[in-house]
């Protein structure tokens, strides 16, 4: 199966053809874009792929452009942080709706039910199957509650409401909560992206993935960058958010 990527977030990028290797070694990537404009010039200069991952935020707008601007047969797996464009995608040819941090058991559904559509009395039941799971209203995931951490001698659990965020010094990973007492946790950022809600939480750069309630100010920065007044006031790294992140930490953030 020959796949195409539209992502403009290199890490995102990387953690899906990754999840697509070890999903099904047979995929080949034909080709990646990062943006609106250079999504289409390549659907209108390469060969047709068998399947298109689209994230629908991107740096020059929403990929739905894309469907306005050339012709797009091939079938289309959205993937976002928000349940909010549910809708738009079912106006184009989409077989599945992801959301970020994407999880390797909903990939397999995906293209569980690509395969499945090729079969045309399939279609109508993924229709009504994916509405159903769009509309079920519950969390695909059960997010972390509590953290266990130790102090001293002793150990204690933080509860992740309490969390005003987590940063990383070097190869150590540290939660600070609201009250300004700050905690060793035996996570990485990129395991806690998985284990934290989404809409609570979110990975603004390498070093730090905040609680939305402790971004107290966001000031534009160089470059379209953002620069985040957090409180408790940030650890020695800027909290800084990338141009390439802006737009979709905006809309995260009006959410």
């Amino acid at each position: 199966m020959n796949v195409f990527i539209v992502e403009d977030e290199p890490l995102g990028l990387d953690r899906l053809v990754k999840l697509l290797h070890e999903t099904d070694e047979s995929l080949r990537l034909l080709g990646t874009a990062d943006s609106i404009q250079s999504a289409v010039q390549w659907l209108q200069t390469h060969p047709e792929p068998d399947l298109i991952f689209m994230d629908i935020e991107l740096a020059d707008g929403q990929c739905f452009e894309i469907f306005n601007r050339t012709e797009v047969r091939a079938p289309v797996v959205f993937t976002t942080s928000y349940d909010e464009y549910a809708l738009n995608a079912f106006k184009v040819n989409s077989i599945d709706y992801l959301l970020k941090p994407i999880r390797k058991e909903d990939l397999q559904r995906a293209l569980g039910k690509l395969r499945r559509l090729q079969t045309p009395t399939s279609t109508t039941v993924l229709v009504e199957q994916l509405l159903r799971d769009l509309n079920a209203g519950k969390p695909r995931t059960e997010y972390r509650q509590r953290f266990l951490v130790r102090q001293g001698q002793r150990m204690l659990a933080v509860e992740t409401a309490d969390i005003a965020y987590f940063f990383a010094e070097g190869k150590i990973c540290w939660l600070r909560n609201k009250n300004n007492q700050r905690y060793l946790v035996d996570y990485t950022l990129d395991q806690l992206e998985n284990l934290l809600d989404p809409t609570v939480f979110y990975r603004i750069n390498r070093s730090y993935l905040v609680h939305v309630q402790a971004i107290v100010n966001i000031q534009p920065f160089l470059n379209g960058k953002l620069i985040l007044t957090l409180e408790p006031t940030a650890e020695n790294k800027d909290a800084v958010v990338s141009k390439e992140k802006a737009t979709e930490f905006k809309s995260w953030m009006g959410k």
